[in-house]
């Protein structure tokens, strides 16, 4: 796969960001160098690895390892968090192309479980 064909940078997600996803999901689509079960379980493996950097910048931003000191901002630990979420609803999206319903069915879900209705 090449990066010949870039499509161009989704407007700011505001409110809606499945455009954004969207974009990030063809663009990935379009440039791995996987496809099939393998693009598949990479994509998911991928949230293990974003989860942990969000590991990493917590530590960090708390001087935790005395070795290294303070390396991280909790602003560090926002924009880490930003990405686990990225990555997971670009997962998901490649699990369905109704990434927006499944996940709006299931936010309801635990909304009302947990809220009561």
């Amino acid at each position: 796969m090449t990066n010949e064909h870039t499509p161009p940078p989704p407007r700011p997600a505001g409110a809606d960001l499945w455009p954004a996803i969207d974009a990030l999901w063809t663009w990935l689509e379009t440039n791995s160098p996987h496809d099939g079960q393998e693009s598949l379980l990479l994509r998911m493996l991928k949230l293990t690895e974003e989860v942990g950097e969000v590991a990493q910048a917590v530590i960090g931003s708390t001087g935790q390892n005395p070795r290294k000191g303070v390396t991280h901002t909790w602003e560090d630990v926002q924009g880490e968090l930003c990405d686990v979420v990225i990555t997971a609803l670009i997962a998901l999206r490649t699990l369905t192309p109704d990434a927006r319903e499944v996940f709006t069915r299931h936010l309801t879900r635990v909304t009302a479980r947990s809220l009561g209705g």
